[in-house]
């Protein structure tokens, strides 16, 4: 098989393969409605300030006076260091380095995989993923009977419990009709694409689908689709502000995940429909393209954080900027080696920027080491909530560091990859690594590159860590053949040269007797 028939067989079912029956005989029902209308808004503002009218103060939460607005905005395959803020000299990031300028920027931020829709399933559980099926995919790669499922409690499920309403605009990736759905998990209304990725101007996924949605109602626009979740997110704040009710917006972009495609590239879009039949386009891409793509993206963040200063909002709104997992093929990771679909820290660390003017100091950084799932008991506390007893959180609420009001935590956090049988774990400033038959153990605060293995200096602290890693791995879903792993090659990456394509097998090793 050549390299471009390959590469196509492997992503041309990384997106949504087949509509809803249900939804298109609708389509001519519904094709012009919006996400929601004005009555709707007020109508759940009504009945939402009753409920949080009625909830008490809960054990570990950090209750605000009113509840603040949550506008959660999510980057695709970012890196580290793609934003100036970061330290990326070539990059103008002036709106997301605005949230770091009134917030407090983490440096030591881990996503919960090291690929996206099983570091999302973290992110809206607030769990390790490998608790869930859904969990399994990296990433979910066209499996319909597959995904979240909707009667587990989600972040915008439980704030929706405490009156507020729920938006997502954006990516999903989490399973799709009719089985699975953002409003089957929490969402009032959901603007945008339920796939991995999405053609910026066909709006097509990597099948040649079109798939871009109002709510449950497939639906054709023309634009690029960073402005266009951009423009949306601008209108669901207006509304929101109008109805006076808490609100959590979740802005999911697919920037800046591949098909390399930069305002005004619609010859691109034309070329990979013509030549690959395909959006994986590993014959395309410049550092130039990639840093168009980011620096559009935070021009329609900055439309966003502008609507929230212009309604009054933005004192008592908390903006979380982050990645779903390390940057990808145009990505600068540094200080830091690896990339996406690895668990080197370049494919972990993320940047993350949290912003509240009314509680949060300014212009500040801290050393905590953090993970995706601690954002849900966080929003939570902020709420005046927490998470279900029946299904509690394996992140931990962040509020009182970022506040200044308690000392950094010492943390101890685990990760698996299928493909290559990647193990990791780290505790205080040291790092499990396994990948494939070759062990590692690092202290990637003084070596972030991962370059010393002290595994035979430290050889306790090693040992110690292989043990808890396989006793958190015990309390996990085990690895299944069926589930999709993705990772890159030789073919690929030239400077993953000797890397082989995954060969999808599971990798459940008993743990060492000594």
């Amino acid at each position: 098989m050549t390299f471009e028939r390959k590469r196509v067989a492997k992503r041309r079912s990384f997106a949504t393969h087949t509509l809803s029956s249900r939804s298109d005989e609708r389509i001519g029902e519904r094709a012009a409605k919006r996400p929601f209308t004005r009555r709707d808004v007020i109508r759940g503002a009504a009945t939402g300030m009753i409920s949080l009218a009625m909830r008490g103060n809960l054990a570990g939460a950090e209750p605000a006076a009113k509840p603040p607005n949550i506008v959660f905005i999510l980057a695709d395959d970012m890196g580290y260091a793609d934003v100036a803020c970061y330290g990326r000299p070539d990059l103008s990031t002036p709106n997301i380095d605005g949230i770091a300028a009134k917030g407090v920027r983490l440096l030591q931020a881990y996503a919960n995989s090291a690929v996206c829709t099983a570091s999302r399933v973290a992110l809206i559980t607030g769990r390790y993923q490998d608790r869930l099926r859904i969990g399994l995919e990296e990433p979910l790669a066209g499996n319909p009977n597959v995904g979240l499922p909707p009667e587990h409690p989600t972040l915008p499920s439980l704030l929706q419990k405490v009156g507020y309403g729920t938006t997502l605009v954006g990516k999903w990736h989490l399973g799709v009709l009719p089985k699975f759905d953002p409003m089957k998990s929490g969402y009032d209304h959901f603007y945008g694409f339920r796939g991995g990725a999405l053609d910026y101007y066909s709006h097509e996924n990597g099948g040649g689908r079109s798939d871009l949605w109002d709510d449950e109602v497939p639906i054709h626009q023309a634009g690029y689709l960073t402005d266009m979740l951009g423009r949306r997110a601008v209108e669901v704040v207006n509304d929101y502000a109008k109805s006076g009710q808490p609100f959590l917006l979740s802005l999911h972009f697919n920037a800046p995940h591949w098909p390399w495609e930069a305002p005004g590239d619609q010859a691109e879009t034309v070329r990979l429909q013509q030549e690959h039949r395909g959006i994986g386009d590993f014959d395309g891409g410049t550092q130039k393209t990639y840093q168009r793509m980011i620096e559009d993206m935070d021009r329609q963040i900055g439309f966003v954080l502008k609507a929230l200063e212009e309604k009054g909002l933005a004192e008592n709104t908390i903006v979380l900027f982050t990645s779903d997992n390390g940057g990808e093929r145009f990505a600068d990771t540094w200080p830091f080696t690896g990339k996406k679909t690895e668990l080197l820290e370049g494919g972990l660390r993320i940047p993350a920027i949290v912003s509240w003017p009314a509680r949060l100091p300014q212009g500040e950084t801290t050393e905590q080491v953090a993970i995706g799932m601690d954002w849900l008991p966080t929003f939570l506390a902020a709420a005046g909530t927490e998470p279900d007893p029946a299904y509690p959180s394996d992140g931990m609420n962040l509020l009182p560091i970022l506040m200044g009001k308690h000392e950094m935590v010492p943390r101890q956090l685990f990760w698996r990859y299928k493909a290559n049988a990647q193990r990791a774990a780290r505790d205080g400033d040291y790092k499990f690594l396994k990948i494939l038959d070759n062990t590692f153990l690092f202290n990637v605060v003084d070596d972030p590159l991962e370059r010393a293995n002290l595994k035979e200096r430290h050889a306790d602290i090693y040992d110690r860590l292989v043990r808890e890693w396989f006793a958190w791995n015990s309390t996990m879903l085990p690895e299944i053949r069926e589930s999709y792993t993705d990772s890159f090659d030789g073919e690929e990456l030239a400077d993953h040269f000797g890397a082989q394509p995954s060969d999808q097998r599971p990798d459940n090793p008993r743990p060492p007797k000594d």
